[in-house]
This record gives C-alpha cells, sequence and structure tokens, in this order.
C-alpha cells in the first residue's frame, strides 16, 4: 500500500503546487475511498501530512517572489482561530461519543468539496463562454483600510473553522476568497494561496494530533509523494496555462464530492 499512496500522492503534490487547490480535496477522498481509512482518521493524517506538502511549496513560491504576504497575515489571523473551533466541536463530538462520527465527517467533507467544485467551475464557465453576462463582483477588499483587514480576518475565520473540521478547503476555498476579494493575478494568487494554507494547517495539524486522529503509518508515505510532487509542480506554475487544467481538477472534484456524499 506504501507505494502505492506514495504514488497517487505525488500526482496530488503536482497539481498542489500547480493550481494551489486540490490537496485535501483529492487526498483525504482518496484515502476514503480507495484505502478505506475511517473518515476522522483519513481526515486528521490528512492535515499533518497537508502541513509539510504546503510549507515546502509555500518556500518555493516565496523564492519565486509569487506570495502576496499582506494577505497572508490577516488571512491567518482570522483563519487559524477558526480552525480552532472546527477542532473544538470535533473535541466536543469525541467526548459526548456521538454515534456515525465518521460517516458524518465524510458526508460533511462530500458537501464541502461539491460547494467549491460546483463553484468554481460555474465562475469558469460564466468568464469563459458567457462574457456577455455581468457578474455581480464582489467588493474588494484594501488591507490598507481598518474596515478591509476586519473583513480579511472574519473570511480567514469562517474558512478556517471549516478546513479544521473536515480537512479540506485550506487551498480550494481560500483561493475562491481570493479571487472574489483580492483580485491576485494567477501566479501570485497561487503562491499565496499556498503559503496561507501552510501557517493554517500548521496549526490545525496540532489540534488534530492532540484528538489523536493522526495514523503516521498513512503520513510517511503521503510525505514521499506530496514533497517532490508539489516542488515540481511550483516549478512549472510559471510556465503551464492553468485553465484547463483547473477544469479538469474542478470536474473530478465534483465526482469525489458527490461520491463521498453517497458513500456516507
Amino acid at each position: 500500500m506504501d507505494f502505492t499512496l506514495s504514488l497517487a500522492s505525488f500526482f496530488v503534490g503536482v497539481l498542489v503546487g500547480l493550481t494551489g487547490v486540490g490537496g485535501a480535496a483529492l487526498m483525504t477522498p482518496l484515502l476514503i475511498l480507495f484505502f478505506n481509512v475511517p473518515g476522522s482518521i483519513a481526515i486528521g493524517s490528512d492535515i499533518v501530512s497537508a502541513t509539510l506538502m504546503k510549507v515546502v511549496g509555500g518556500y518555493k513560491h516565496w523564492q519565486q517572489e509569487t506570495v502576496d504576504l499582506e494577505i497572508v497575515k490577516w488571512l491567518a489571523l482570522g483563519s487559524v482561530p477558526g480552525s480552532f473551533l472546527g477542532i473544538a466541536f470535533l473535541h466536543y463530538a469525541k467526548a459526548q461519543g456521538m454515534v456515525n462520527l465518521d460517516g458524518l465527517m465524510i458526508r460533511f467533507v462530500g458537501f464541502v468539496i461539491l460547494i467549491v467544485a460546483v463553484s468554481a467551475l460555474a465562475t469558469m464557465f460564466i468568464k469563459t463562454f458567457a462574457k456577455g453576462i455581468k457578474l455581480i463582483e464582489m467588493p474588494k477588499i484594501d488591507l490598507k483600510t481598518q474596515q478591509g483587514r476586519i473583513a480579511a480576518m472574519a473570511i480567514g475565520a469562517v474558512l478556517g473553522s471549516a478546513v479544521g473540521l473536515t480537512s479540506v478547503g485550506s487551498g480550494s476555498l481560500f483561493a475562491l476568497a481570493l479571487i472574489a476579494f483580492f483580485r491576485l493575478d494567477p501566479q501570485k494568487l497561487v503562491g499565496t494561496d499556498i503559503v496561507q494554507a501552510a501557517i493554517l494547517l500548521i496549526f490545525t495539524a496540532v489540534g488534530h494530533w492532540s484528538l489523536g486522529t493522526v495514523n503516521w503509518s498513512l503520513v510517511f508515505p503521503i510525505w514521499l509523494g506530496t514533497v517532490p510532487g508539489v516542488l515540481v509542480g511550483a516549478k512549472l506554475c510559471t510556465l503551464t496555462p492553468k485553465p484547463a487544467l483547473q477544469f479538469a481538477l474542478y470536474s473530478i472534484l465534483v465526482t469525489v464530492g458527490w461520491q463521498l456524499v453517497n458513500k456516507a
């Protein structure tokens, strides 16, 4: 199983380095659907394994100067405490002996993936094929103002809580927020997304480790695949046109999310 898991993890790492999204949204379902890992263990192990991948990928993007550190800072000030709220709920559910917690978490992961993927596909479709339709644009957040900083922290807190609960969204949910509220160019969007995810996952990983939901026999094979994969993807990021790749990725995520919802 280790070699197969490492090989699959390598391709997930390449996708993350290229697009900034798809890490947990692909890895968690992969563990659940193909390796029959219980939902809580898949989520906890994936968060820990994704942390190193995001740190390495984030460092590479920082070297390439494709990171907006000001956005990272204000999002992280909200997302880190937000993730603790999600983890606190899991602690409470575990203490209460909630029946079928794994099944509920798998279904929640599926719903989050579906929301992210369908939203992203709809946005891409409208921008590509229906340019005559005027989209309702979200207000651009100005981090030079107090109001803008509070808004960034609030967005981070809401999305961080979802990541703490499911492991999904540290890249994909935040990527949508970066597109909607900050209007970054594609390369800087990917780098900023990966760096903020690295900071968020460091703290979230500690929380899931305290829950006892981390299986190190899963984490190490994933690291062997994702770390070199994310370096390859980050290097290719500045060279590869991403619309077709993102379309394929989000289409896969719709299928994966649907399978998880029905599995539970």
